[in-house]
């Protein structure tokens, strides 16, 4: 059986036979399901009434454990956006009441964000019905399919993860 990728290869092997297109075979496919899984994760956010910056700030508290809360610079490291990007989102994010600023106990001037019991509730049903749709996506590959592919995935992926010295 064929699928989008094997006709989109074989018409360049057709029209550029001198080109090297096997890349495509990988990774064309790779980027056609980030696009459905895409289209996945924003279907459940709208269920959830969350934007998908939102999910990623409150699953980065929901996964530092209780008491649930992290500095703003722990948001910025585990979401990779600037500090004024930050700082609109958690703004954003407590006027909601899915976020609460604390004084940081270690850090006079710091403060301390945390997961209410309202974005805690948001964020959980959110997670739990976005990996539903995700067994879904992989149901079609066994579980000794799914280790491999994850190894392969992220053995392609670790250069890119790994911080480069100058």
């Amino acid at each position: 059986m064929q699928d989008e990728v094997d006709r989109l290869v074989e018409a360049w092997n057709t029209e550029r036979p001198d080109l090297d297109v096997r890349p495509l075979q990988v990774l064309s496919r790779v980027s056609r399901l980030a696009r459905h899984l895409d289209r996945a994760r924003r279907a459940v956010f709208v269920a959830h009434e969350l934007e998908g910056w939102e999910f990623d700030v409150l699953t980065a508290l929901r996964r530092a454990g209780a008491p649930y809360q992290l500095s703003p610079g722990a948001l910025l490291r585990a979401t990779l956006v600037t500090s004024g990007t930050m700082t609109n989102r958690i703004d954003r994010l407590a006027a909601a009441g899915l976020v609460e600023r604390h004084p940081d106990p270690a850090d006079k001037r710091g403060v301390l964000v945390r997961l209410t019991e309202a974005g805690m509730t948001r964020v959980d049903a959110a997670f739990a019905d976005l990996l539903a749709r995700e067994h879904l996506i992989l149901d079609g590959l066994t579980t000794a399919e799914r280790e491999t592919l994850s190894g392969l995935l992220r053995k392609l992926l670790i250069p890119f993860d790994t911080p480069r010295r100058p």
